[in-house]
Formats: C-alpha cells, sequence, structure tokens
C-alpha cells in the first residue's frame, strides 16, 4: 500500500472497468433519440412532409373559381408581403425592436410556409391547364421551385430569392383571379396581372429605400428580383408556354358519331364508338377504322369557372378553335382544318362546356385534332389513326354518356 509524504498511508482509488463507466451513464430520453433520429434523416422528414402537403392540395383543391380557395390564397399572399417587408426592414445592418426578437427566428419558416402554400396550388392550377411540350416544360420548372422552396440551401440566399417567388406569385395569382372575377379570358388580363406583380415591386423597393437609404443594394436585392421574374413570364408568355389558366381540358375523345339528346337537365350527347373494352388507355376510337362517308368526331369538355356568362354581343365570350393537323407524307404535320366559330360562353358545369367537331372522309395516316384559345394558347391535343375499313358488315357501334 503507498505512503504519503507524511508516512501517512494513502488509498488509491480502484480502477473502474470500462463497461461499467458505460453503464452508470445517463441513457438519452426519447425527446432525445427522437430528435437524433430526424437529424439523421432530415431529407426523408422533408420529402415526406413535402408530398404530403402536395397530395392533400390534389385531394382538396377542386375548383379554381372557390371563393373561399380565393380568400386563402389572397390572405397568404398579404401576410406574405408583409412578412417580407418585416424581414427587409430589420435585416439590413439593424436589429429587431425587443418586442420582436423572440419571435425573429421564427420568421424564415413562416415565410416558406406560406410561399409553399401559394406555389403548391399554382402547380397544381398549372398543371390542369398544361398541354404540349413547351407548357409541361414550364410546369416542370414551377414544380422545381415548389421543390427548392423547401430545401435549407436554396433558404440560406435570403430575401432575394423569396422576393423573386413573391413577384412569380402575385403574378399567377392575379393570372386566375382576374378571369374568375371578370368572367372571361384574354391575354390582355394576364398582361394586367405582369403590371400588379410589377406595382408590388415597385411599393416594396420605394419603401425599402426610404428605411435603408442604399439605393444600390435596394436596387439589386428588391427591384431585380422582382422585374426580373416578370420579364422572364412575358418572355414565356410569348412563347406560348404558360397555360392558359383557369381555363383545362377535362376529358377529350375521338369517334364515330356524336347525338344531341334531350336529358333531365337540358342537352345531353351520346358518344358513338367501336373500341374494344379492353384498350382502357384509349379515349374512344384513336384507331379509327374509317369507311367511305365517314366522319371523324372529337369531342371535349373543358372547365371554365362559373363567372363565365354569355357576354354582350360584342364580346360573345371566351372564343376557342379546334385545329385539325394531319401526317403528310411529304410536308409532315400540317394543318387540315380548323373550326374557329367555337365561344365558351358558359362555365360553372362539373362535367365542363362539352363541344364537337368533325371532319369527313379523312385520309389515312396519323392524325392530331388541338383546342386551343382564340390567341393560341393550346388547351388539349389528342392523337388518332386512320386506318381504311373495307368492310361492308353492318356495326354495331357502343354508346358512352358524353
Amino acid at each position: 500500500m503507498p505512503v504519503g509524504p507524511l508516512g501517512l498511508v494513502s488509498e488509491v482509488p480502484a480502477a473502474v472497468p470500462p463497461e461499467d463507466l458505460v453503464a452508470t451513464e445517463k441513457a438519452p430520453t426519447l425527446k432525445a433519440r427522437v430528435r437524433d433520429f430526424r437529424t439523421r434523416h432530415a431529407k426523408w422528414e422533408l420529402a415526406l412532409f413535402f408530398f404530403a402537403s402536395f397530395a392533400y392540395d390534389i385531394a382538396t383543391l377542386r375548383r379554381i373559381d372557390n371563393w373561399f380557395v380565393l380568400t386563402k390564397q389572397g390572405l397568404f399572399l398579404g401576410v406574405l408581403g408583409l412578412l417580407l417587408l418585416v424581414e427587409l426592414r430589420w435585416s439590413w445592418d439593424t436589429e429587431p425592436p425587443r418586442w420582436l426578437a423572440r419571435v425573429w427566428r421564427f420568421r424564415e419558416d413562416a415565410l416558406h410556409f406560406f410561399l409553399g402554400g401559394l406555389l403548391s396550388p399554382y402547380t397544381l392550377f398549372y398543371f390542369k391547364s398544361a398541354s404540349g411540350l413547351t407548357a409541361f416544360l414550364f410546369l416542370a420548372g414551377v414544380f422545381g421551385l415548389l421543390v427548392a422552396n423547401e430545401l435549407p440551401r436554396f433558404r440560406a440566399r435570403g430575401p432575394v430569392v423569396r422576393l423573386g417567388l413573391f413577384s412569380f406569385c402575385v403574378t399567377s395569382y392575379f393570372a386566375y383571379l382576374l378571369p374568375v372575377a371578370l368572367g372571361y379570358y384574354s391575354g390582355t388580363l394576364f398582361m394586367l396581372a405582369v403590371g400588379l406583380s410589377c406595382a408590388a415591386t415597385v411599393l416594396t423597393f420605394f419603401l425599402v429605400r426610404a428605411w435603408s437609404g442604399a439605393w444600390r443594394r435596394t436596387l439589386r436585392h428588391v427591384a431585380l428580383p422582382g422585374l426580373g421574374v416578370q420579364v422572364l413570364l412575358l418572355g414565356l408568355y410569348l412563347l406560348k408556354a404558360i397555360p392558359p389558366v383557369p381555363l383545362s381540358m377535362l376529358s377529350s375523345g375521338i369517334y364515330h358519331g356524336v347525338e344531341v339528346v334531350k336529358g333531365p337537365k337540358g342537352r345531353d350527347y351520346r358518344l358513338l364508338h367501336e373500341r374494344s373494352e379492353w384498350r382502357l388507355w384509349e379515349r374512344g376510337d384513336q384507331d379509327f377504322r374509317a369507311r367511305s362517308g365517314d366522319r371523324v368526331y372529337f369531342f371535349a369538355s373543358v372547365f371554365a369557372p362559373t363567372s363565365f356568362k354569355p357576354q354582350h354581343a360584342r364580346d360573345r365570350g371566351t372564343r376557342l378553335v379546334i385545329r385539325w393537323y394531319h401526317d403528310d407524307s411529304e410536308k409532315g404535320w400540317t394543318q387540315y382544318h380548323a373550326y374557329d366559330d367555337l365561344y365558351l360562353e358558359q362555365g360553372g358545369r362539373e362535367q365542363g362546356f362539352r363541344t364537337f367537331a368533325y371532319v369527313t372522309n379523312p385520309r389515312p395516316g396519323d392524325w392530331r385534332v388541338s383546342m386551343e384559345t382564340e390567341d393560341g394558347r393550346e388547351i388539349g391535343r389528342l392523337s388518332f389513326t386512320v386506318t381504311p375499313d373495307d368492310s361492308t358488315a353492318p356495326r354495331e357501334f357502343k354508346v358512352d354518356a358524353g
């Protein structure tokens, strides 16, 4: 036994085995384990909440002209604008007041919550109206913004990116609010939506300029992202890449005949076709077997807001065009016929505004028929193939309700 400096016997504590040390450590609480699990799986948690939110919007956002939805989105847009102003007021070399300091750290989460709450329905509405490659590329860009809004790296870029997104949200909101409120679709209304968004950006610029006194910094961080987004949207609009919200194609098909009959609530339609029951992916007779004298009918249902009513005689409602294209062996895709005397004068039906057009004695080969707005924005398209049918046997057509 060791002896101390005064001749006293000193006691040396026995060494504690490592396994005993582990046993004496305090076990982590359930809260700590949950926090650790969320930290290790942060990306999966982000993806889960993102897709759950998007699925909720798909399930609940039925109509673009629902005034409760429009009012809620308007409130979201207003709160988002106020939060951005608050962030810009106290994020440049100034500290927020004491009454705001306690909740200041939550501003970023609140901003992205409201941005997500706006981008998600906009993505869904654009998806419903999109048709054609350019429109779907635009839709992919909007969906990318929706995903990026949830990423921490994207959030770290601060107010510049959020102001650009806010500018996009203002234009998207008014792009379908104005047609719903006024009862018709027009390219002029989209230009007006862009103008309102530019006005909101300019107002924000002058407010922040008055607070900060930094003209160049305000121009770079406020005006350029907001107005730059509007220039981009105008370019995409001229390229016809932006879908014609709030109009959308609900259904369409190719048929051997369309019969107009009297139904319990007015006019109904009987759609005649030869499609086999197992060809579920086809809409009517997309494999059209044509005999001499046959007509190819295109039948479609187009959604329009309830406010779309018959206009004055000089307006005549929203004009639509049905165009038929044939793939010529020498000239390629060429327009065969256009039916442009169609006016969407009534909206609000759950089944959509129903209409049809036809061509007689179609040439064999590949065909495409599209429905467009008067300014050439495609609402929907459908491809089909015509093959000659030399049979003279009687045909029995199946009937669908239109």
